[in-house]
């Protein structure tokens, strides 16, 4: 397969599949799913690179997208990189002094906002913010401040170019376009310490569709791929490249919340998510189960059995398992599991990369056992994604994948996972320290992730740096309690607290309708969930649950006490990344007063 440089990719797909649909987008106002073609996705393109010479935009010049997933997000992505420019990306959900801060280290002058959100946040700090000129705006719906005098929306920026009076500026810029270009600057937002610029030139990308070509080689243009996670994301950015460079659709998920309508109105045959989404459906057939009686139940409970069979005893090392099997599995293929994946909406399934977080053992069981192809992977933006995969046959649960081809790994010291290859970023934006700190003197990027390696497969223990010591020197990994514990379907969010303190605790986020549904079972009255969380039978419940979750540990790694927390950890107080990952030190800080009240004698 030929490998283009994304400053072309886009119009040479558009030169092979003409009028069919390359991306759908949801227009609310009607609830439809509006197509644009191979050709339209093209033109459009076209027309960005045309409108950002018309704005005097240099080459190498830094361009900012702070919106949710939109088309135009693609639009100014491509545009961009026919004129040799790089897009920095930031989440939809980035607070202004995070945005001020990119702009500021980018020297970003031109940034594209999305909806209202994004358009105020930006506005907000505009004028702190030396290089930036002006703000272009993907919604038309978007209410400007009356102060505003510069912004324009999107299709005003793009009315001088339609009829693409720069193409030839654009031709020549993109004719000297070479693979050691910067691509994208990806800041990551970081659990400690300021955010960092990653990099990634196009040499990257082109490496990272060729070796998915060697990997996923079942990946087709037939297939509809459903854009979920943010585009900000390398996850999702270089998946949707490729994407692109296979002919496959993409249908664009403007808000996460919705994802549950919007997959069922597409039912794509791939999506990439985050582990959350199957323990969500993990945990709405766990309480389907314990809901049901008598034949039903039992029907249930077989088919998942049959599937662990079927899937994981045998296909999943090579061999056919026993006529019986197979039929019994036939079966359930065609009612059980059938039913099972038209309710989540991915009946027409071929593969889901799940990667962003440690994947429990018993999800990953599950979800194989009903006969869903969900490829575990890992990988880091530093990487451009992916490290590792699962494939077909051969797969480890508990593993999170074979090495993916020509990237190299290495076990390090303190178990430390070590990479080279092609797909490595070459550092940190206008942070020479940094860099220096990540890569030795042989070019191994370090990780700090833990792991280590079983012939070609990869295992993760713990992230080196979140590593506690208790106060009597023992040390717990908090992400391997929380992942086990997070299973629990009366969980939703959990931190554990450990370091330098005596035992391990837990504050946790219940999922406060199954606890309310429980409350009314047993009869419990009460004002508010201040008054529940703290109720005796309420208490029970969880330390019965976290005791059955937490056996395989030792004494010294389990939860002694825990708080129940009647809101959420948030975005907004600083307690989650964009990339809902904890930031420990602001969590132990906001909850300084009930950590302190779990030590007390």
């Amino acid at each position: 397969m030929a490998y283009h440089h994304l400053s072309v990719l886009v119009h040479r797909r558009a030169e092979k599949y003409g009028d069919k649909i390359a991306l759908k987008y949801r227009d609310y106002a009607s609830a439809q799913w509006n197509p644009v073609t191979w050709n339209q996705f093209s033109q459009t393109v076209r027309q960005v690179a045309n409108a950002l010479i018309e704005l005097n935009v240099q080459e190498e010049e830094n361009i900012g997208i702070f919106s949710q997933n939109k088309p135009e997000c693609l639009y100014v992505d491509f545009g961009t990189f026919a004129n040799r420019g790089v897009t920095v990306p930031m989440y939809a959900t980035s607070s202004s002094a995070q945005i001020q801060y990119i702009i500021d280290d980018a020297q970003i002058r031109y940034l594209f906002v999305g909806e209202q959100y994004q358009y105020d946040t930006a506005f907000s700090i505009f004028g702190f913010c030396r290089s930036l000129q002006q703000l272009i705006i993907f919604d038309r719906s978007v209410v400007k401040d009356s102060r505003d005098m510069t912004s324009i929306y999107f299709d005003e920026f793009m009315e001088p170019a339609k009829d693409l009076p720069h193409n030839d500026a654009v031709e020549e810029r993109t004719s000297r376009a070479s693979a050691g270009d910067l691509a994208n600057i990806l800041y990551t937002s970081g659990t400690t310490g300021e955010p960092k610029g990653v990099m990634l030139h196009h040499s990257n990308y082109l490496e990272v569709l060729r070796i998915h070509d060697i990997r996923l080689p079942f990946m087709t243009d037939r297939d509809v791929s459903m854009n979920f996670l943010p585009l900000t994301h390398v996850f999702e950015k270089a998946w949707c490249y490729l994407c692109i460079h296979r002919g496959v659709q993409i249908c664009i998920n403007l808000r996460p919340v919705d994802i549950q309508i919007t997959i069922k109105e597409i039912r794509p045959t791939l999506m990439c998510s985050v582990p959350r989404f199957w323990e969500k459906v993990y945990s709405g057939v766990q309480e389907k189960i314990a809901q049901e009686t008598g034949l039903k139940k039992a029907l249930m409970l077989d088919a998942i059995k049959i599937g662990k069979i079927h899937n994981i005893d045998y296909l999943r090392k090579g061999k056919t398992p026993p006529l019986m099997i197979r039929l019994k599995y036939k079966f359930y293929e065609k009612t059980v599991y059938a039913l099972l994946k038209k309710t989540i909406g991915i009946e027409n399934g071929n593969f889901f990369p799940t990667a962003g977080a440690a994947v429990p053992d018993e999800i990953c069981e599950f979800v194989h056992s009903v006969g869903i192809n969900m490829v575990v992977g890992y990988g880091l933006t530093e990487s451009s994604a992916t490290v590792s995969c699962f494939l077909n046959e051969g797969y480890e649960i508990g593993s999170v994948g074979t090495v993916m081809p020509d990237v190299e790994v290495k076990i390090g010291e303190e178990n430390e996972v070590l990479l080279r290859g092609k797909t490595i970023t070459k550092g940190y934006y206008k942070k020479a320290e940094a860099t220096a700190a990540a890569f030795d003197k042989d070019g191994w990027f370090h990780t700090g992730d833990a792991g280590y390696l079983k012939g070609d497969q990869l295992y993760l223990t713990e992230r080196i740096k979140d590593m506690f010591k208790t106060s009597n020197g023992k040390y717990v990994s908090p992400q391997a309690l929380e992942t086990k514990l997070a299973v629990d379907r009366y969980i939703d969010q959990i931190a554990i607290i450990a370091d330098q303190r005596k035992f391990v605790s837990a504050l946790i986020v219940p999922v406060y309708g199954y606890v309310e549904a429980y409350a009314k079972e047993k009869g419990i009255e009460y004002k508010d969930m201040d008054e529940l969380l703290q109720h005796p039978k309420i208490m029970g419940l969880f330390r019965a649950r976290i005791d059955t979750l937490q056996q395989q540990f030792a004494h010294y790694e389990q939860v002694k006490r825990f708080t129940l927390l009647p809101s959420p950890f948030s975005m907004e107080r600083g307690e989650l990344t964009n990339t809902l990952k904890l930031k420990r030190p602001v969590v132990v800080r906001n909850y300084k007063e009930q950590i302190d009240e779990m030590y007390e004698e």
